[in-house]
Order: C-alpha cells, then structure tokens, then sequence
C-alpha cells in the first residue's frame, strides 16, 4: 500500500502547535507535500522563522511521517507565514489550557495590583491611575494600566492612543505607550473613540475580567486599575477578581467628595482590602506669577478624611492648566508630575504584593 497525501497530513495532525495549542495540519503549516517512492517532501511554515520551537516541530513533524510503514525518507523545507496566514493561524489558536483556564492568566507575573477609586465621579481618579503609572515607570518599574471604567474610558485618549491592539497565540496585546506603560481598554476595541458602551452590569463586569485573564500583562511590577465611579459592578468585580494589592483613594477639597470617598473607603474595608492611602486632587491653584496658593474648592478636608479613615495623606495635587492640556493632547507623560514622586516611592516602598482576592461575606 503507498503512501498518500491523507495519510501524511493525518500522521501531521498528531503534531501539536506548543505554542498555539494546535496541530499542524488545522492551522495550515504544511504545505506542497510531495510523495515520490518512499520519500515524503513538505514545506513547515512557521509563523516566524525565528520562532523558539521550530528545531522540536520540525523533529516531531519527521518522526510523524517516518512513523507511516512505506516512508523512509523525509525532507522538510521552512518557510515563514505571511501576515495573512498569521493572523489566521492566531485567531486559531487555542487560549485555554485542559483544565479551561486562560493561558495568559497563567502566565502573568505582576508583582503588584493597585486600584485607583473613589466612589465620587469628577475628582480624578483617571489622572491620579496616569500620574501614578507615569511616576512609577520613572521610578524604573514596569507598569500596565487596566481601564476598568468601561463606559467612561479615557485613559488611551490621555496617553494619545490610537488603532486597535494586537492579538498573539496567548491572548491580547496591550499597547504600549511612548514610555512603555501597557494598557489595556475597551476604547482600544471600538469602531471609534465615540462609540458609546451601552451596557449592563454583568457585560462590564466580564470584560473587566477579560481585561485581567485574556491579557498578555508578562512580567509587571505594578497595575494601576483605573476605576469608575460608585460601589457597584465594575469595583465589585475587581475588589473580587483581582489579587489586589491594595486601593489609592481619591477626594477633592469639598466635604461632600470626602463623605462619598468615605463610602468608597468602607467597600474596601468590607472585603478586607487595604487602603495604601488617600490623595487629593485639585486641592490648590499655585498662580504662576507669584506663587501664592488658592484654595478654589475650599479649605483641604484630606488630613481629617485621612485621620478618619486610619490611612495615611499621600499627597495633595494641584490644579494645573498644563496638566488639561497634555491630557487633551494624548501627552500626559510629558508632565513632570514632581507631586506624584513622593507618592510613588511610597508605594513602591509600602505596598503589599498581589494576594487571592477575597468573597465578599453575604
């Protein structure tokens, strides 16, 4: 009995893809089989000549074809996807190990996991996740961003990003900004910047998880989660699905923001979250001629909200018009951000690393 092309690519389709999770036949790696006598030839396309497994495709490949009875030669030619072929290759790619668990997930390794809430809408709790980002990052850290405020998304817009991220055999890609910050948002996956997420609690709350399991963070020091407003579905999910190191709180000056911070601050403390501290954000206005400091919101209410709250004062921020500016511009990196030194060399010095994080008592 000779040997035939269905019997090739059977013997192939035993030959697993390590790194995307397939065989070799269903991701279309083997190509121009040619059977003369009892020697097979064939071309193995990789998805990069430079990929880490080709010497062991390549040798299970042989041992494959040499295992059919009528075969006693194979000679195997390399060759390299095009970018049409990889991007189809990747959508195949299996992202889930036996046991059902994202494969990105699993190998992760952030060190820390800090979230950035408040409980108020408007103090600032997407520039204080930027500014915190940024100053750990010169502090030498390799830090990632999780927008988890899902219908409210800014952080691309203030890091000036554009287009859509890139998918690997692991899972998505975060993008990278111009001093390496990976982040990750549901504004890098629209259409457009101004498609509107129209969406219920159990929708934000998977994709938060998404944004945590189906992520290719790697290797991180820090990853700031920027939070949106409230005590509901998106803090719930990431106080309970995310080994959280710990919260940044943020306030402004006036009363009523530390009364609802204070609501935040209870939430945390509810699921056994530590609380690494508290700033305040708009606290002043420095006029740029003479140096003289306004209050514009009112006195600071932050040493008491702190004291109340048992957490140490990280910091108070003032308003500063470059600072709406680079936003605007996408260039928030720009900004010296001399307040937030102090406030990350803190943290790098304080925080807990990344615990399981706990079910919330019913």
């Amino acid at each position: 009995m000779s040997t035939t092309e269905s019997k090739v690519k059977e013997a192939l389709g035993e030959v697993m893809d390590p790194e995307l999770g397939r065989d070799l036949v269903d991701l279309d790696m083997i190509k121009e089989i040619e059977i003369e006598g009892n020697e097979v030839r064939f071309t193995l396309t990789l998805t990069t000549l430079a990929c880490p497994f080709q010497d062991q495709l390549r040798s299970e490949a042989e041992a494959a074809v040499l295992s059919l009875k009528e075969v006693q030669t194979v000679h195997i030619e390399l060759s390299e996807m095009s970018a049409e072929e990889r991007q189809r290759a990747f959508s195949k790619a299996k992202r889930v190990d036996s046991a059902g668990a994202p494969l990105a997930e699993k190998l992760n390794h952030v060190k820390h996991v800090v979230a950035v809430m408040s409980g108020k809408g408007g103090v600032g709790k997407s520039l204080v996740s930027s500014l915190l980002a940024v100053a750990l990052r010169r502090e030498g850290q390799e830090v990632g961003i999780l927008d988890a405020d899902i219908t409210g998304p800014s952080i691309p817009k203030m890091f000036g990003l554009n287009g859509h991220p890139a998918a690997s055999p692991l899972g998505i890609l975060p993008m990278p900004s111009s001093l390496g910050i990976k982040i990750m948002s549901i504004n890098l996956l629209l259409p457009s910047d101004d498609d509107a997420v129209i969406w219920r609690g159990p929708l934000i709350s998977g994709a938060i998880k998404q944004f945590w399991q189906e992520v290719v963070w790697g290797e991180l020091d820090a990853l700031v989660v920027d939070l949106p407003p409230g005590t509901s579905d998106a803090s719930l999910t990431v106080m309970q699905s995310l080994p959280l190191s710990g919260v940044v709180l943020v306030t402004t000056p006036q009363d009523l923001a530390g009364m609802i911070v204070r609501k935040a601050a209870k939430m945390a403390q509810q699921l056994a979250i530590p609380i690494l501290g508290l700033v305040e954000n708009m606290s002043y206005f420095e006029a740029p001629d003479t140096g003289t400091r306004y209050e514009i919101f009112g006195p600071s209410h932050a040493k008491e909200t702190a004291s109340q709250l048992g957490v140490p004062l990280l910091g108070r921020l003032p308003l500063n018009r470059q600072i709406a500016e680079l936003s605007d511009a996408g260039h928030i990196e720009e900004y010296p951000a001399v307040p937030f030194v102090p406030i990350a060399q803190t943290l790098i010095k304080t925080m807990p690393e990344a615990k399981e994080p706990p079910s919330l008592h019913q």
